[in-house]
């Protein structure tokens, strides 16, 4: 089973391995989500959906529908 950064927990750490291009926003790849780079989960909206991120120093939300398509590895918890 693939981990994706939709099944991480708050605090978990890990890095990007994967992902379908066709499915991340360009802005997202600018922002380095990129196969390498270390990602945090910072936090989780109410709802469960934005979820906060830190992407080797930048903070944004993503949308969980995103989240499931970027491949991770957990480096940390």
């Amino acid at each position: 089973m693939k981990t994706t950064i939709a099944n991480l927990k708050k605090g978990d750490k890990a890095l990007i391995i994967d992902f379908d291009v066709e499915a991340i926003p360009l802005k997202l790849l600018e922002m380095g989500c990129l196969p390498g780079n270390q990602v945090e989960l910072l936090q989780i909206a109410p709802l469960g959906d934005p979820l906060f991120l830190d992407i080797n120093g930048s903070h944004l939300a993503i949308r969980i529908e995103t989240a499931r398509e970027i491949g991770v590895e957990i480096v940390a918890k």
